[in-house]
């Protein structure tokens, strides 16, 4: 029987996963291999009956450039008793590639070690993804995905800051970022926004609900102070994950969390809550803004990739074949800003068995210069902020957010 190589994804979508597919596909069945994808992640790899796609050429070439993913994603982790060897004595397996996050690499880590323990020794190359671009790869590169979600945020806030103007109304917009605010940042310099609240901006202070809709308030009267009667706040939704629960369940928010802990933001609508929690202050002020919630998130998960994502995933593809070839295994694979494949373990990026998620660098030039030109009040705008707020140092910046 042919060596066969098995692809799986798990985790969530990112624009690209279909392009790194396609150029696995295509390199190792050129080199006569079978390509085998099996769909529902580490579920369908275990099951008894996996459900499983065999590519040829005109199935991968047609795929390339799409967005979403041809094989069904699951969130699945295995436990060690699930693990078994079925597909990879079946189909003569010699290489599983993964793609998907952390969790996704380590659960592949376990299973080589499972299966030499077996006498059957594969190799496994992980894939990186997220949307996120959270993932400490070097020179800061970007996670693959990441660049084509901005884009079609970019897009989608723009039309969204126009009804703003048009109607001259306020919008609340959430946004994804599980722990980091890139998302959010590029999305609202992108768009020109007044104000983003991002995770990291709350590094000398605790993130609070009244934190986030104080911010949001100075904004506003910051742009009635320049005569401006509309704008968007565009809030990553990695600040739920630095609230305190107490105040979260206080405020009516009910969560649920996924296998791994980590909340299932996807459930409730963030930009519901913010809305909702805006509208209310804004009443007790006695100011009179409309304020509209949008929620931008599964839209990006599986937009059609960009030019930039195309390469980088095809680059990857190609960099998994290569680094087969050189004999790696349990591995990531990634290229480099000259795009040199370079391969990565788990451990040059754990530090205590965790892989810390790259933050949005709150002292690099191009974070101080967004920050400083956007909307909110300062000690400049006292005196006419007086006609909005009896208190206005309240809502000055700086000082909820405890910057000097």
């Amino acid at each position: 029987m042919k060596p066969s190589v098995v692809i799986i994804c798990g985790g969530g979508p990112a624009p690209g996963i279909n392009a790194v597919i396609a150029t696995v596909a295509k390199t190792f069945m050129s080199d006569g291999y079978r390509v085998l994808g099996v769909h529902y992640g580490y579920q369908g790899l275990f099951s008894e009956s996996p459900d499983i796609k065999e590519f040829d050429f005109d199935h991968a070439d047609r795929i390339a450039n799409r967005g979403g993913s041809t094989l069904i994603m699951a969130r699945f982790k295995p436990k060690d008793s699930d693990f078994n060897t079925g597909i990879f004595k079946r189909e003569n397996v010699k290489l599983l590639v993964t793609i998907g996050g952390d969790d996704t690499a380590s659960t592949a880590n376990r299973i080589s070690k499972y299966l030499a323990s077996q006498h059957i020794n594969i190799s496994n190359i992980h894939v990186p993804k997220t949307i996120d671009n959270d993932l400490p790869l070097p020179d800061r590169n970007p996670t693959f995905g990441f660049h084509s979600a901005k884009d079609e945020g970019v897009r989608i806030g723009n039309a969204v800051y126009e009804d703003a103007r048009t109607s001259r109304q306020w919008f609340v917009m959430s946004v994804m970022g599980r722990s980091a605010g890139h998302l959010a940042f590029g999305i609202a310099t992108g768009c020109h926004y007044p104000i983003m609240i991002i995770p990291e901006m709350f590094n000398r202070t605790k993130v609070t609900l009244d934190k986030i809709t104080d911010l949001i308030v100075s904004s506003i009267i910051k742009r009635k102070l320049m005569g401006v009667e509309y704008g968007v706040a565009i809030i990553s939704e990695g600040v739920f994950h630095s609230l305190d629960m107490n105040e979260v369940i206080d405020a009516g928010i009910d969560l649920t969390y996924d296998d791994h802990g980590h909340p299932e933001l996807g459930n409730v609508s963030k930009a519901h809550i913010f809305n909702v929690l805006l509208s209310k202050k804004l009443k007790s002020l006695k100011i009179d803004v409309k304020t509209r919630p949008v929620e931008l998130g599964y839209e990006l998960r599986c937009a059609r990739p960009i030019g930039f994502d195309l390469t980088l995933c095809s680059l990857l593809g190609l960099g998994v074949k290569k680094l087969y070839n050189e004999g790696k295994t349990g591995c990531i694979v990634s290229a480099n800003s000259t795009g040199d494949i370079t391969p990565l373990y788990l451990s040059d990026f754990e530090k205590d068995g965790k892989i810390p998620p790259r933050l949005v660098d709150m002292n690099s030039e191009i974070a101080k210069l967004f920050f400083e030109n956007m909307h909110y009040i300062t000690p400049n705008d006292y005196k006419g902020a007086k006609a909005y707020l009896s208190g206005p140092q309240i809502y000055d910046f700086k000082k909820i957010l405890n910057w000097k």
